[in-house]
This record gives structure tokens, C-alpha cells and sequence, in this order.
């Protein structure tokens, strides 16, 4: 067989090789078309300015993102219009890379590359024109970053933080408003109910440590569902919504609630209750629970108790107790307050187990006791016993301690005292702008201004538009140290939200402390004529007896003091009204008149020679003492003065006002060189003396002559 020959092996064999040779030679051939092939591509895609292109696009698309995160924001553009923004600007890169292969720029416009003769190309000089811009956009890209990152680092001046904001500047995810509650029952006048329900599921939220929960007196201000959420979570500072709305029929309650993301309008959770009057209690601790679990916060076990025990089981307690928080929260005045304290009275009566009623009875009374409002039924000792029974029944509840602060701090004035029992409340409610303001309180009469300062910051960031917080800030904190212009904004701050007769006062105030009559002026006349409030009338006094237009003072005090029911005992700031018009009486030289008025104020604030003149809020001592003066009684006016000093020893806050007092009589009497070497120190103390005082007060008008007196009303403005 010829295949089994070596002759035949031997041909195929050389066929094999010759043909494997070939194939390696066109192997060859082709990886060298091939490198050839793409080195062309890749020389063509640098000739063509393909690579810089490429590098211009990023940088300019890293520029507009830049861009983009600063001014997104300002214009409130919802989160997805970022998202968008980013996918239009990846899409568009690979498009930018066709354009530059496909076309060139030419002096007579855009070209098909088809279309420009190789010797007619200048892709050379647009590459570089494309290098310069590149590294132009780049520094400017580069300088945004920089921007970023130094915008996103916390200030070291807290002032400078929006009030209502975390420390970052950024508003913290889980932190929330309830709004207030669509009365939806047929009888307008269950109203109350839907906001103490509103309220009662806020006090609970507000024990959660992990939460930042709005206070009620911010979000009272706003309708039940807004339309506008986004404005309403910037202006609150938070970013989630409750609402609600309860429908109360006999005894039948239907409770709506839904939890809304602020950035997206998104309903995070929704829930429908169909209760009993004897079970919405549950109602309220299933809320705050379930917001507790939809924003992922784990409660601990002290907290999951607090949020969830029942505050009474006797309805009608609870009903009444309702109708006093709806009127203490809703008015600001003592007749409102007084009708307050006999709803909290009324539910305790009806279950004396009720602790929170207790508590509340406890601290609206310790507030009537230090105004001086109903002394025989909001003496000292009953402020003790319902703080006390309240401790006894919840002895771990923030509401007990709150009552136990205000007695220590409100009656016995025991500051140490009260400011330990506050900050026991504060761990048990650390959301409550409530506690915060009342450490703001106790600190600054401790003297310690600057943790004062902090405490404020801290309830207003919980409470940003409390008009009453605003202006207390204001007018007995920044106003005391002298800092004018905070307390002014803070008063215009609160005007823009309600613009309040009080308000307008309270503005006034700061502004004749300051010096600016004219302005505190314009500000009293755009309150109503017929506005009666304390806070009006002794604003209204004070500017007329700084312009020396007494007979106008004695008009607004006369028509203040006449509408005091007949027969009813005139609270501290009345007493004091009675003494400053015995004062403009004598400055007219109405001597008799000044006399028997002087007598009247005598007998208003000691009625019997036995009776103890206790230190208050409005140092009513300091009142009797310049009634004395009045009188031309040297000795008894100097003996109270000095214990007017003594009295208020330990209160940074009214000490300086009865040194103030005393050396006014001391300058009375002639006894010039005592008064004036106190002088100093009242200019330099805070709650002292303003140097507008010392030049519009006709207190001072003794020492007027004194060169010593007139070189300090000469010293700059602090």
C-alpha cells in the first residue's frame, strides 16, 4: 500500500510545513496591519482632539455639578433634579467624544471631518485653545470644592447657627412638628380636646432622648395641614410633619394621624383610631411609638415606660385637665392663668391620683405666687403640696421635678435648688423647650450668663417661633447685658410672626433702654388705643415720663387702674403703677394728690404693719421703699431699700434694680456721694443701668449738677 510508504510520509509531510510557513507569514502580515491599523486610530483620535475632549468634558461637567450643589439648594430644588442633573451630564460624554471625531471647528464653522483637506486642518491650534480652557475651568472647579468644604464646617460662633438648626447646620433627620389637630366635630367647642390630644402626644414624644420634637407654642401658629411643607419644616427646623385630625361624638373619639417627610411630601405612616373616651389614652402612646419606630429610633426601656403610661383613668379628670393646658398655652395673661389653675384644680379633685395635674397645678401656682396674683390660694405652702403630691405619685416623671424646680424657684428661691431639680427634668424631657427656658431662667439669676445664653439658644432651636420666648430672650436676657441690638431683633423676630400690642412694647422697652425715643415711639403708636396690657401701659409710662410728659403718664395709669374691678386687690404691677403716679403727681408739684397716692400704694403692698413684703418678679420691696421716699419718711425709705438688697442678695436679676433703687433714695435725701459711687458698678453689672437711665430718669435729677454724675452720663453706651 503506497500510504505505507516513507516515500509518500515524506511528501506529505514537506506539504505540511510549506503550508504552516505560509500561514505564518500571513500571520504576520495581518498583526502588522493590524498594530499599523491602530496605531492610525489612535493618532487620529490625538489629532482629532478626541483625548482632550475628554479630559475638558469631565472637567467642565465637575464644574457644573459644583455649581449645581451650591445653588440647587438655595432655589429649595427637590432632591431628584440632582439625580437628573448628574444622568444628563454621564449621557452626554460619550456624545461630546462622537461630535469632536466626527466634526472639526473651522474658521468657517463646524465641518464633517470628510469635508476639511488635510492641509486646510487646524486641529492643532484648536487642541490648544482646549488645553487652556481646560486648566481655566479646572482652577475654577477647584475653587468651588475649597467653597464646599469650608461652607460645610461648623462655625465656632454658635450665635451665627439659624436658630432652628442642629450644630452642623443641617437638619437632623429625625426630628419632627405635630401640628395642630383639625377639630372635626360638629361642636366647635371640643376644640380644646383636639389640642390637648395634639399636645399629650408631643409631651411623649419630647421624653425621647434620641428625637427633636418642636414645642407646641411654634407649631400652634401654623393650620392643621399646610399646604406649603416644605416652607413650614424649614421654618420649624425639622424634618418630618405630624398631622391629625379628631372628631369627638359623646363618648365616641376618632383620631387620623399621618407622618410626612418634609424634603418629598412622602406619608411616611398613616393610622386610623376609633376609641372610647376611656381609652384615647392609648391612642396617644401608640402615636408616639410608632413615630419612634418609623423614624428608627429605639426607645430604652425608662423611655418606652414614659411614652406609654397612662396619665389617668378617670375621663373626666382628664377632660378638665385638657381644658387648662388648652387655656394656659392658648392666652398669655394672669386672668387666663387663673382659669388655668382652677381646671388643674377641678382634675385633681377628680382623681387625686392625677400626677401631671398635680404638677401642672403645681407650676401655674408657683407663677401666680412670684406675681403676687391670689396670694391666699396660691400661698407658698400650696405650691409645696402639689409639687410634693405630684412627686409622690410619679416620682420619675420630668413634669414632678419641673413643679419641684418651680417651687424651689418661684417661692423659696433656693436657684441651686431649682436648677438641680431642672436638670432632672431635662433628662426626662430632653426635647422640652419649656425645661430649657426655665434653666435659661434660673442660670441668669445664678449670675451665669453665658450657660443662661446657651439654654436660651437650645429652647428657642425647640421653640423657634414662641413669640413669648422670643421676647423674654430679648427683653431679661440680652437686653440685661446691654446687647441692644440682638434684643431688638429678636423683638422684630417675634413681630413677624405676630405682631402682638405686647410685642410692640416689648420692642418699645428695649429701645428707650437704648436711648432711641423716637424709635420706641413709632413703635407705641401702632398699638390700638384701647390695648390695656401691663406690658403696654408701664411702656407707655415709661416713654412719657422719660420725655417728661407726666401728665400723660398719669392719664395711662389712671385709665389702667380704673379698670380694676372694684374692691379687687391690685397685683404687683399695678402697685407699681399706683407708686409712679404718686411720682408724676409730685414732679408736677401736685403735692397733696402725690401724697394720698403715695398712702394708697403704702397700704396696697403692707396692708398691716405685720405683714412680710416677700421678694417677687417685679420687686415690689424696691416699690415700697420709693413709696416711703414719696412720703419724705427718710429712715423707713432707706430701711427698706437696704432690705430690698438684702432680699434679692442671692438674684443677679434683681439685686442690681434694688441697688439701683436704694441709691435713687440715697440721692433723695442727699446723700449724694454714696449714690453716685454705686454708679459705676450698676453701668458695668448686667440687669444694671443704662446710661439712657441715668440721662432720662428724673430719679437722677438730684445729681444732675454733680460734675461726677455728668462725666458718667458721658461714658459710651454698653
Amino acid at each position: 500500500m503506497l500510504w505505507r510508504s516513507g516515500r509518500f510520509t515524506s511528501k506529505i509531510c514537506t506539504d505540511a510545513t510549506a503550508k504552516i510557513d505560509i500561514l505564518r507569514v500571513y500571520e504576520k502580515i495581518g498583526v502588522v496591519s493590524l498594530r499599523a491599523g491602530m496605531n492610525n486610530f489612535f493618532a487620529e483620535l490625538k489629532r482629532r482632539n478626541v483625548y482632550k475632549v475628554a479630559v475638558a468634558y469631565m472637567v467642565v461637567a465637575w464644574l457644573l455639578i459644583q455649581a449645581a450643589s451650591i445653588l440647587f439648594p438655595t432655589f429649595e430644588a427637590p432632591a431628584w433634579v440632582m439625580k437628573v442633573f448628574v444622568a444628563v451630564l454621564v449621557l452626554g460624554f460619550p456624545i461630546a467624544l462622537i461630535f469632536s471625531w466626527a466634526f472639526e471647528i473651522t474658521p468657517e464653522g463646524i465641518k464633517r471631518e470628510s469635508e476639511v483637506a488635510p492641509n486646510e486642518s487646524i486641529t492643532g491650534h484648536t487642541g490648544r485653545k482646549i488645553i487652556g480652557v481646560t486648566v481655566v475651568l479646572a482652577v475654577i472647579a477647584t475653587g468651588l470644592l475649597v467653597f464646599q468644604l469650608l461652607r460645610s464646617k461648623p462655625s465656632s460662633n454658635a450665635s451665627s447657627r439659624p436658630a432652628a438648626q442642629s450644630d452642623s447646620g443641617e437638619i437632623p433627620a429625625k426630628s419632627i412638628a405635630v401640628l395642630p389637630f383639625d377639630n372635626l366635630s360638629d361642636d366647635k367647642s371640643n376644640a380644646y380636646f383636639a389640642e390637648g390630644i395634639q399636645d399629650e402626644i408631643l409631651t411623649r414624644l419630647s421624653k425621647i432622648a434620641a428625637l427633636k420634637v418642636i414645642s407646641r407654642s411654634s407649631t400652634q401658629k401654623y393650620k392643621a395641614a399646610p399646604d406649603n411643607l416644605r416652607e413650614v419644616g424649614k421654618q420649624l427646623g425639622v424634618a418630618n410633619l405630624l398631622e391629625g385630625s379628631v372628631q369627638k361624638i359623646a363618648n365616641a373619639v376618632h383620631i387620623n394621624v399621618q407622618l410626612i417627610r418634609v424634603a418629598t411630601d412622602e406619608h411616611l405612616w398613616a393610622e386610623s383610631y376609633n376609641r372610647t373616651l376611656n381609652d384615647v389614652f392609648g391612642v396617644e402612646a401608640e402615636v408616639a411609638t410608632a413615630i419612634a419606630d418609623q423614624l428608627n429610633t429605639k426607645l430604652s426601656g425608662t423611655e418606652q415606660k414614659a411614652v406609654t403610661e397612662k396619665p389617668t383613668q378617670n375621663t373626666a379628670a382628664y377632660d378638665v385637665y385638657l381644658r387648662g393646658l388648652s387655656t394656659e398655652h392658648n392666652n398669655y395673661n394672669y386672668d387666663a392663668y387663673v382659669q388655668a389653675e382652677r381646671n388643674y384644680e377641678q382634675a385633681v379633685r377628680l382623681d387625686p391620683n392625677f400626677a401631671l395635674a398635680w404638677a401642672r397645678l403645681s407650676i401655674i401656682r408657683s407663677f401666680l405666687y412670684f406675681n403676687a396674683i391670689e396670694l391666699s390660694k396660691n400661698s407658698a405652702a400650696a405650691v409645696k403640696d402639689a409639687a410634693d403630691r405630684a412627686t409622690a405619685l410619679a416620682p420619675e416623671a420630668g413634669e414632678s421635678w419641673i413643679a419641684q424646680g418651680s417651687y424651689r424657684y418661684r417661692v423659696v428661691r433656693d436657684f441651686e435648688g431649682a436648677l438641680a431639680a431642672y436638670q432632672e427634668a431635662q433628662k426626662r424631657l430632653p426635647s422640652s423647650a419649656l425645661v430649657h427656658q426655665y434653666l435659661a431662667f434660673i442660670l441668669r439669676r445664678l449670675g451665669r450668663w453665658q450657660d443662661a445664653e446657651v439654654s436660651y439658644k437650645k429652647a428657642i432651636e425647640l421653640d423657634p417661633r414662641d413669640i413669648q420666648l422670643l421676647a423674654s430672650t430679648g427683653n431679661e436676657f440680652y437686653l440685661y447685658l446691654r446687647r441692644f441690638d440682638e434684643a431688638i431683633a429678636l423683638m422684630d423676630r417675634a413681630l413677624q410672626i405676630g405682631a402682638d400690642p405686647s410685642e410692640y412694647a416689648n420692642k418699645a422697652a428695649a429701645l428707650q433702654s437704648a436711648g432711641r425715643l423716637e424709635e420706641s415711639r413709632a413703635a407705641l403708636e401702632k398699638i390700638p388705643e384701647d390695648a390695656m396690657d401691663d406690658w403696654v401701659v408701664a411702656a407707655r409710662v415709661n416713654q412719657a415720663i422719660y420725655e417728661r410728659h407726666f401728665d400723660d403718664a398719669i392719664k395711662f395709669i389712671e385709665r389702667k387702674l380704673n379698670s380694676v374691678p372694684p374692691g379687687q386687690h391690685l397685683d404687683a404691677f399695678q402697685e407699681t403703677f399706683v407708686m409712679q403716679l404718686g411720682q408724676c403727681q409730685e414732679w408736677l408739684g401736685r403735692t397733696a394728690e402725690a401724697r394720698r397716692v403715695y398712702n394708697r400704694a403704702i397700704a396696697e403692698i403692707k396692708p398691716t404693719p405685720e405683714t412680710v413684703v416677700y421678694p417677687d418678679a417685679n420687686g415690689t420691696p424696691s416699690t415700697l421703699a420709693l413709696a416711703y421716699a414719696g412720703l419724705g419718711e427718710k429712715a423707713k425709705a432707706l430701711e427698706q431699700a437696704q432690705r430690698a438688697v438684702r432680699d434679692y442678695e442671692t438674684d443677679a436679676v434683681n439685686k442690681p434694680a434694688a441697688e439701683t433703687t436704694l441709691a435713687q433714695i440715697q440721692a433723695r435725701f442727699g446723700d449724694v456721694d454714696s449714690a453716685i459711687a454705686v454708679i459705676p458698678h450698676l453701668l458695668e453689672v448686667p440687669a444694671g443701668l443704662t446710661i439712657a437711665n441715668l440721662k432720662l430718669d428724673p430719679l437722677w435729677d438730684p445729681l444732675r449738677k454733680d460734675p461726677r454724675f455728668q462725666k458718667l452720663c458721658q461714658e459710651p453706651n454698653k
